[in-house]
């Protein structure tokens, strides 16, 4: 039968690192490596330090780590579940499937409309189009296996993409098939509160705290081709950007 400790690296007791600290270290890996999976729930304390030899203090206080990293998720009477929050890499131009396919999630949309029309004020401004300029819209959530990450918003300039029907599962990979995939992109990220709206398709309630993305796509000679806003749960999405000195 195999136990908690058969899913993790082996602890050492003869290491200069504390216990506590290669429990973390060893749940992180299992995560990462999706041993352990989103919503999983673990063993007991009581079970945990059997199974890995170690005291329920030295279990609990690696376990207390982990949840105030966000990695784990402690829910009242019921134990301790992998958070189900998605890292997003602010720095890295992909779109919404090639991130969740990355972590091992299934992608897929609902859609709630594809229209065509011609560009509002605010979609001139951002894009740089003349009045009149005809373009696509797309709003859909997008879903992590069964969960509603965001709701999105893309506006994209018409004459980029061969009809409204070219884009199926991913706008990206749609641009991409046109030859019109953006190479770079200016990003904004504010803090909101999620509509009656936007509560309801993602599952959580009005006035609850949430994400907006807000992004510029721009194609290799510049000119810019898609202006998107998505809505994020506060509670299931992380943004992360590495930084360096200059």
């Amino acid at each position: 039968m195999t136990t908690f400790a058969d899913l993790l690296t082996p602890l050492d007791p003869s290491s200069t690192q504390p216990l506590y600290q290669q429990l973390q270290r060893a749940i992180r890996e299992a995560i990462e490596n999706r041993v352990l999976s989103p919503d999983d729930a673990l063993p007991a304390e009581r079970q945990i330090a059997s199974d890995l030899a170690v005291s329920r203090i030295t279990v609990r206080k690696a376990l207390d780590g982990l949840v105030e990293e966000g990695l784990l998720v402690r829910r009242q009477g019921a134990g301790n579940f992998v958070s189900a929050r998605i890292e997003k890499n602010f720095a890295k131009l992909t779109s919404f499937s090639e991130d969740m396919r990355a972590r091992g999630r299934h992608p897929h949309s609902v859609w709630l409309k594809k229209l065509e029309g011609t560009v509002s004020p605010e979609e001139a401004l951002a894009l740089g189009l003349s009045p009149g300029t005809p373009v696509y819209r797309f709003h859909r959530v997008r879903y992590a296996d069964d969960s509603p990450m965001s709701v999105e918003v893309a506006t994209v300039v018409a004459s980029c993409l061969p009809s409204l029907a070219a884009v199926d599962a991913s706008l990206y990979e749609a641009l991409e098939r046109a030859g019109n995939r953006p190479v770079r992109a200016l990003q904004r990220l504010r803090a909101l509160l999620l509509t009656p709206e936007h509560a309801k398709l993602l599952n959580a309630s009005p006035g609850d705290a949430g994400l907006l993305a807000e992004r510029l796509g721009f194609l290799r000679d510049g000119r810019a081709v898609e202006f998107s806003q998505s809505f994020y749960r506060g509670d299931t999405y992380d943004f992360v950007a590495e930084l360096s000195a200059p």
